[in-house]
């Protein structure tokens, strides 16, 4: 996915300690005894969403790990399970993985993490992106010694929160309701929700509280709108939300609500405007980890990682579309600006 450069600058959210660490510890050398020229390993990839095309991990990780010298039919082969957004199915399949006897499971979001850890105290895994706050959640113990068989890709909350709010308020000064929707299945998407809902005091703004737990309750989220129209609308997207955000897409459209996003991908799919991190570089970074650990280390003794860089999207389509003049003070400092 091409971004162009970045104007609204990092938003740095780990402390230079953890920032020195984990720098430290993937450029290090192993011992050359950890690091085995015939082995071909096995990947285990988890996720609570939809199937890839192919079946297979997502296409950035895969080529994070080949860059990496990992290749596929020479030392490395893929077991992916996916959900298909239904939840209840992801501790059978991590316990599937566990018979596999993966080198290293890749946890793609909160709910997959848990049910990984579920069976397994000994195989490493590795959180994608979009996995909730680790430690908030309880899946490691802190940033800087995450303890356990468990590592990776987590988020930041109260901040990014801020920010996001910002953006839209800026681009609707008069706003003062907004809908939020998230999984309330998800913990990991609930502490997303209580971050805006935080953020959003700061902002005076009213927030219309609307939590999914499957996939009918989207029809019970739009009537409410329907009934009280929100300013704005501000989705948490996992899974299970991205699985559906054409529903919300849409809606938002034909009711000519304006919407923000986590992500760019929802924003190219026809949102509003997103600011978040990007899922690419996150699966590149988990690489980094499956590479660590595929070399002799242990989970335990590589600290997590924040995103450090987010990416502001706008689609100017689509603010056509809703009768809505963005500033051009904040189409400046956009990344990517959609035609």
């Amino acid at each position: 996915m091409h971004y162009l450069m970045p104007r609204l600058g990092s938003l740095v959210v780990r402390s230079a300690v953890i920032v020195s660490l984990a720098l430290a510890i993937f450029a290090a050398p192993l011992p050359a005894a950890a690091q085995p020229a015939s082995k071909e390993f096995r990947v285990g990839h988890l996720f609570g969403g939809g199937r890839t095309p192919d079946g297979r991990p997502p296409g950035p990780l895969r080529e994070g790990l080949r860059e990496l010298g990992y290749v596929e039919g020479r030392n490395v082969t893929y077991e992916a399970r996916f959900a298909e957004g239904k939840a209840n199915q992801l501790p059978g399949l991590a316990a599937e993985l566990v018979r596999l006897k993966v080198d290293v499971i890749v946890a793609q979001g909160g709910p997959a993490a848990v049910a990984a850890k579920q069976p397994t105290s000994t195989i490493p895994i590795v959180l994608a992106p979009a996995s909730g706050d680790a430690v908030a959640t309880g899946l490691i113990a802190s940033l800087a010694r995450p303890g356990g068989n468990v590592t990776g890709m987590t988020d930041e909350i109260v901040q990014l929160s801020t920010k996001r709010l910002e953006m839209l308020r800026e681009a609707l000064p008069k706003a003062g309701l907004i809908a939020v929707i998230w999984n309330a299945n998800d913990e990991g998407m609930t502490l997303r929700y209580h971050g805006i809902e935080q953020a959003a005091r700061t902002f005076r703004l009213e927030v219309q509280a609307l939590g999914l737990r499957d996939p009918d309750d989207f029809a019970i989220a739009f009537s409410t709108m329907t009934r009280r129209r929100p300013d704005a609308v501000f989705l948490v997207a996992d899974a299970f939300t991205s699985m559906h955000r054409k529903r919300l897409i849409e809606f938002a459209a034909t009711h000519r609500i304006p919407a923000m996003y986590e992500f760019s991908f929802l924003v190219r799919d026809g949102g509003l405007m997103s600011y978040g991190p990007s899922p690419e570089d996150g699966f590149r970074r988990a690489a980094l980890y499956i590479d660590r650990i595929l070399k002799g280390a242990k989970p335990a003794d590589l600290p997590a990682e924040q995103p450090t860089r987010y990416y502001f999207t706008v689609n100017l389509k689509t603010a056509t579309t809703l009768g809505l003049t963005l500033p051009p003070s904040l189409l400046l400092r956009a990344d990517d600006v959609i035609q």
